[in-house]
């Protein structure tokens, strides 16, 4: 089986890291893409993964195109080399609409594969990707007025990468808030959102009606005296240690039903920190195009 691990922009060196780490043989280098023959692994710091991928001898442009529709409808172009006639071959595929997501928008659900030419007549293809997103990135229409900064793009393309997000009724807890980007997205899907940090939050997120700031620090904070919440959510800078110390320790409360935090790396990066967070229970752990350097940790369901 071959297997396609597309790095995240400027982290190659990262994924090479964590596929030798998990010894993974990569035979090919296609700009950001490494082509691997050895058993498949989940590899967090790849922006898309093409599962069990194949490679077409094709004998021309139009050729090619009906060898990809033979196989399904919607694909995205990676085109480190060979990218006009790549594109000849796009134009003849079926339109893939991969416009700009509006605020509360996810992930469409259709199949999205993708494909390269290794070579001017050899398409390789995987039908079957780890993102929804086009090379694993979303677009977004942003909003510049609202949220006191940019941060919460990375919630939100979270909730869209999952097809999942909070809403009306559902309890949020935001640790390390402050100044509210990401208290402004949880209160603006409907959620009721408590704020937690030393510092207030800008006054536009602080005077919306279904927020709450609490001062404090998130880490003296006793998941006891908070009761149960819908989505605990963190954007901390912290070692991943002792994040990863507050995630299982409120896991480990039964009362969080589902969490989503970044893992922020100083320096180069902590390989055997972002496995210690990949071994907790039923957790995904993904780079976001939104994301630096850092990694998203998230765990649905747990309660």
């Amino acid at each position: 089986m071959t297997t396609a691990y597309l790095a995240a922009e400027g982290f190659e060196r990262a994924l090479d890291e964590e596929l030798a780490r998990a010894g993974v043989a990569v035979g090919l280098h296609h700009g950001r893409l490494r082509i691997s023959e050895s058993q498949p692994v989940h590899a967090a710091w790849a922006a898309n993964i093409w599962w069990d991928a194949e490679r077409i001898a094709v004998s021309s442009i139009g050729d090619a195109a009906k060898a990809l529709r033979r196989r399904q409808r919607n694909w995205a172009l990676y085109a480190p080399e060979h990218r006009g006639r790549a594109q000849l071959v796009a134009d003849k595929l079926p339109h893939v609409s991969a416009r700009p997501l509006e605020l509360g928008e996810v992930a469409p659900d259709a199949p999205l594969g993708s494909w390269t030419l290794l070579e001017r007549d050899l398409v390789f293809a995987a039908q079957e990707c780890s993102s929804p997103f086009p090379n694993g990135v979303p677009r977004f229409v942003e909003n510049h007025d609202g949220p006191p900064s940019r941060a919460y793009l990375k919630l939100w393309e979270t909730f869209a990468r999952l097809r999942r997000q909070p809403g009306p009724g559902e309890r949020c807890l935001d640790l390390g808030a402050a100044p509210g980007g990401w208290t402004w997205l949880l209160a603006r899907l409907g959620a009721e959102v408590t704020a937690v940090d030393r510092a207030p939050l800008a006054p536009e997120v602080d005077e919306l009606a279904n927020v709450t700031w609490q001062r404090g620090s998130a880490f003296g904070l006793d998941p006891a005296d908070v009761g149960p919440v819908d989505w605990w959510c963190s954007d901390i800078i912290a070692y991943p240690d002792r994040l990863l110390e507050l995630v299982a320790r409120w896991l480990d409360s039964g009362r969080v039903r589902n969490l989503v935090c970044t893992v922020k790396f100083q320096g180069t990066t902590d390989h055997d920190a972002a496995a210690r967070f990949a071994a907790l229970p039923g957790v995904q752990l993904f780079h976001l195009s939104q994301n630096k350097h850092e990694l998203t940790c998230v765990v649905l369901d747990a309660a």
